[in-house]
């Protein structure tokens, strides 16, 4: 054998050994070092995520002010104080004074019937400024906070994808973990002089009324356009709801691509390489630290591609995609 193909064995031999090899722990790892990546992104999704939470808080603040606007036409400040004083005086029976978050409004409207017969109803609505039973809310508004918690997954509920029977051990403590936090549920070895953020929110706005705990009793009448701008604050709240979503949704979209690109790779140049190709940081250190189809399809080259947010190729393009990959693997 001569020389030359003796340096040959020996450079393949040397450059395998110095090759990391991949496992299901460490291919685990990799992914998630490209999750964190595109859910911190400045990506479209990411930004309307915080464009929603900074217009529903706008439209909070507005829809205090008007609130205490219309609360105080039906309930004047000086019969809150004639009740207060009677109720100092006589006790219940002199009047009950509630102070609360949560009211309810009416708008008279037209409608008609089957028959078309017009017949006089109502549109209500509840305003309800605290978080508590407001879960899916809370996870979506606080989602970048809680991620910065240690262990805590805000998309928790959404990996499910509404089928409630893949809820595991994994999903309930995802679940205790972050509602504690919160405040929704408490433990019983917790610092109780720790404020929640739900008793926050209990007590960010707050409006005496003349009556009881109940808010359904309390019904103060709007016009048409009060009313429609009522509306908006549900519906700010709404969309920060649905902003969560599709940003869980975009970047699972992505991950559903990477982690059938991983099964392929042996190596760790290998993600190493489609690291790079998308500007995504990712060191060799990180797998020290943590100690069906044809998959070959998935270089790092065709893989960063489908990975990229780019115009959806035709489908002469994909034919020739095609055609290109199995002359590669062939």
């Amino acid at each position: 054998m001569s020389s030359v193909n003796l340096k040959i064995i020996y450079e393949r031999k040397y450059m395998t050994q110095k090759r990391q090899t991949l496992n299901a722990d460490k291919r685990k790892v990799i992914a998630d070092v490209f999750q964190n990546h595109w859910e911190r992104e400045d990506s479209p999704m990411k930004q309307a995520h915080t464009k929603a939470i900074a217009f529903y808080n706008d439209v909070r603040t507005a829809t205090k002010t008007l609130v205490e606007t219309i609360v105080r036409e039906h309930q004047p400040q000086e019969d809150i104080d004639t009740v207060r004083a009677m109720s100092n005086k006589y006790g219940r029976s002199g009047g009950e004074l509630y102070h609360d978050n949560c009211f309810n409004f009416q708008h008279h409207i037209t409608k008609v019937d089957d028959e078309g017969k017009e017949y006089q109803t109502t549109d209500d609505i509840n305003i309800d400024f605290g978080l508590d039973d407001k879960y899916d809310f809370a996870y979506s508004y606080y989602r970048d906070h809680l991620k910065n918690q240690n262990g805590f997954d805000p998309d928790f509920k959404l990996k499910l994808g509404h089928d409630y029977s893949k809820r595991n051990p994994k999903y309930y403590q995802d679940e205790t973990a972050i509602n504690t936090y919160l405040g929704f549920q408490n433990s019983s070895n917790e610092d109780k002089s720790i404020i929640k953020l739900n008793s926050e929110w209990e007590n960010d706005f707050k409006l005496w009324v003349i009556g009881t705990s109940y808010c359904h009793t309390r019904q103060f009448k709007v016009n048409e356009t009060t009313y429609k701008c009522l509306e908006q604050f549900n519906i700010a709240r709404d969309n920060v709801i649905m902003a969560h979503a599709k940003l869980f949704e975009y970047v699972e979209g992505k991950m559903k691509k990477l982690r059938l690109g991983l099964k392929s790779y042996k190596y760790f140049d290998q993600a190493k390489t489609l690291a790079d190709k998308l500007g995504i940081p990712l060191n060799e250190s990180i797998l020290n630290e943590s100690s069906s189809l044809a998959l070959s399809i998935y270089s790092p080259e065709n893989l960063a591609s489908l990975l990229e947010d780019k115009v959806e190729m035709t489908r002469e393009q994909k034919i020739a995609m095609f055609r290109q990959q199995q002359q590669a693997v062939n």
